[in-house]
């Protein structure tokens, strides 16, 4: 029935030959939501066991059944429709929908898994989840960035000519596994952290657990690419330094949505663009630089996500600028005494900007690398004044960035 129309006293309903144990609780179903609780379904049928079916069907879900008089043939059964029914039938309608129209404020514990703008039937387990407001987890790039990430995968097998034939002399090769040895390391808790996010955020925010996946599917093609070149040539891995490791594990320790993001895709991620970007400059074979710019088209997508994340959240919460200045400081007090920057991998990247040993040439690579890092600070202090931070305090945090990079 639609709209007001009045429902009827009673409903017939010829059930044919069907029964119980072939579906013929649907019709009765569908039947009894058109009539008002208290009120009749007129029930024909000629399956042998109908009335003995009615019975045990009706008493299990709340209505009440009795057999037809002789004279009312073909009727053979009379259901009355159970307020108990009616309750547990219009108790959704009474829950509402999840985000009826659209993405919700809030999306509340009894939701749990339903999907955005289903009918949620009243009662259930509750599903409690760290991000559930749309001012924590929601930008309004979310959907956009994930229909752009789903079409923009790309297999490593074959995005990228792993039997494309080059040869580099030997310090070159050993620069440029280096390097992607550091990159594994890093992009291993750019795996980890989207992953651990993901966990956080309410489902009713889809397209940002969708974005979060292929986010963590990305970094996981990644190490997969880095580590195939850095062995292409039959070599070992290089270095990791304990200075490294000890800045990446105060990404992993980061308990809150926002920061995590912050740190991670804003500021970290955000320099990485810079060095990928050196690193398809002056990237020695044709692997090194294919590699280098299909990662930086995948971690573009994660800075626009993080920063469109908090530019939303900054414009509604006025104490975030306050908690992630806070997370920097804290960050940097926490590394001041590491040594930073692995030294193998800043001699790699300055051998790789130069391309040789000579003397000249070490000078224009060595001025490379320091390019490199005005430009990542400069990209930073960028993205810190879309956050709203003012220029000078901008400069003064993207100064306590670690000197890992990442």
């Amino acid at each position: 029935m639609t709209g007001d129309a009045p429902r009827p006293d009673t409903m017939p309903l010829d059930l044919a030959g069907l029964g119980f144990d072939r579906g013929a609780h649907l019709l009765l179903r569908r039947a009894l939501r058109e009539v008002a609780p208290g009120r009749r379904v007129a029930v024909s049928g000629t399956h042998p066991e109908l009335l003995s079916h009615l019975a045990v069907w009706c008493r299990r879900e709340g209505h009440t059944v009795t057999a037809a008089p002789a004279d009312e043939a073909p009727v053979r059964a009379h259901v009355r429709r159970g307020t108990a029914a009616a309750d547990r039938w219009d108790g959704a309608e009474r829950a509402g929908r999840a985000g009826a129209d659209g993405v919700a404020d809030h999306a509340p514990a009894h939701w749990g898994l339903a999907a955005r703008g289903a009918l949620v039937e009243a009662g259930g387990p509750e599903l409690h989840f760290a991000v559930a407001d749309r001012d924590t987890a929601w930008t309004d790039l979310a959907p956009r960035l994930y229909r752009q990430a789903a079409a923009a995968q790309w297999d490593p097998h074959t995005a990228i000519p792993w039997d494309t034939p080059f040869a580099l002399p030997d310090d070159i090769e050993t620069a440029v596994v280096q390097v992607m040895t550091y990159l594994v390391e890093n992009e291993q808790a750019a795996l980890v952290i989207p992953g651990r996010l993901l966990t956080q955020v309410h489902p009713h925010f889809r397209e940002v657990l969708q974005l979060l996946a292929v986010q963590a599917a990305d970094e996981a093609r990644h190490v997969e690419v880095f580590t195939r070149r850095a062995l292409l040539k039959g070599g070992r891995l290089g270095t990791s330094s304990v200075g490294g490791r000890a800045s990446l594990a105060t990404l992993m320790r980061e308990p809150d949505f926002s920061i995590a993001s912050f740190l991670l895709s804003v500021l970290g991620e955000g320099s990485f663009l810079n060095l990928l970007a050196f690193l398809e400059r002056h990237a020695p074979d044709p692997l090194t630089h294919r590699i280098s710019r299909l990662v930086r088209q995948d971690e573009a997508r994660h800075v626009a996500f993080g920063l469109g994340h908090l530019e939303h959240r900054s414009t509604v919460d006025p104490r975030l600028r306050g908690r992630l200045r806070a997370a920097v400081e804290r960050r940097h007090e926490a590394l001041m005494h590491t040594a930073g920057l692995n030294a193998e991998v800043f001699d790699a990247l300055v051998l790789l900007a130069a391309g040789s040993w000579d003397p000249d040439a070490i000078e224009r690579g060595w001025r490379a690398v320091q390019r490199l890092r005005a430009d990542m600070d400069e990209g930073r202090r960028h993205r810190l004044s879309r956050l709203g931070f003012p220029d000078d305090e901008a400069a003064a945090l993207s100064a306590l960035h670690t000197r890992n990079f990442m």
